[in-house]
């Protein structure tokens, strides 16, 4: 993928990662893609795929004349059934074109340095008539709401300015989220409909499990914005504490479609 992305691709905690991501944002991503109305014999593709759950999800509705292709820089699926598995950078190699009822791309094009143009790729890659759903972060958006103290609430919001400096050095659109639609409908896409949804950061939740592995990954590169060792280990056990609140980013689910049939 043209431009680095920031994320170790390959951690120690992937699994992990893995399950706290679907668990906080398949409902979301699912609801969403149902209301497309896919089903038997559509023919899907889904990009920057991870671990896949929403691809197996698809493959299940679209079963038995449909298919759906998945693909990632390193996969982590194997093709089986309706369902094909490959390896692929969005940036630089080819889709097909006219070829799918439905393209979804989660937490994929805010890091893309060329997303207006991987946007018209996956455009061009729609039927006539085909649904494009984009999930995308607004980062920009993630006040605390409650920490055990003023000290605590500094050094989360510090954390916040240090993880959003990085991300932007990475070439990261932090509000990428909230120009979704817009860019879509300078595709030439019709029937735009952006539905943001939040979530409520506690120490039991999916979504700041999530934040917590952000900040392992990041580790590095949040020590060289300027943080301390002892500031990072400081604001695990901020966010990890009883009493600790948070807005989560917005998450905007939006839909496209491509004019025609």
């Amino acid at each position: 993928m043209t431009g680095a992305y920031v994320f170790d691709v390959r951690h120690a905690h992937e699994e992990d990662w893995h399950r706290c991501l679907s668990a906080a944002h398949d409902p979301l991503t699912l609801a969403r893609l149902a209301k497309t109305g896919v089903g038997a014999g559509w023919h899907c593709l889904e990009v920057g795929a991870g671990a896949g759950d929403v691809s197996v999800w698809l493959a299940n509705r679209v079963a038995p004349t449909g298919s759906v292709l998945t693909t990632d820089l390193q996969p982590m699926l194997e093709s089986r059934g309706n369902l094909l598995v490959r390896e692929h950078d969005v940036v630089t190699d080819p889709l097909p074109e006219e070829s799918f009822d439905l393209v979804v791309a989660r937490l994929v094009l805010r890091h893309l340095p060329q997303r207006q143009s991987v946007l018209a790729k996956l455009v061009r890659s729609l039927k006539p008539g085909g649904w494009l759903q984009i999930d995308e972060f607004d980062t920009s958006y993630e006040p605390l709401l409650l920490a055990a103290d003023e000290e605590s609430a500094l050094l989360y919001e510090k954390f916040l300015a240090a993880k959003a400096a990085v991300m932007r050095s990475a070439g990261v659109d932090e509000e990428w989220g909230r120009r979704v639609p817009l860019a879509m409908r300078r595709a030439g896409l019709v029937d735009v409909d952006p539905r943001p949804h939040v979530q409520l950061r506690h120490r039991g939740s999916a979504d700041l499990r999530l934040l917590v592995h952000r900040l392992d990954h990041l580790w590095d590169r949040l020590l060289a914005t300027g943080m301390t060792e002892a500031e990072l280990v400081r604001v695990r056990a901020v966010m990890l504490h009883p009493e600790f609140r948070a807005t989560s980013s917005l998450m905007y689910s939006v839909h496209g479609r491509k004019v025609g049939r």
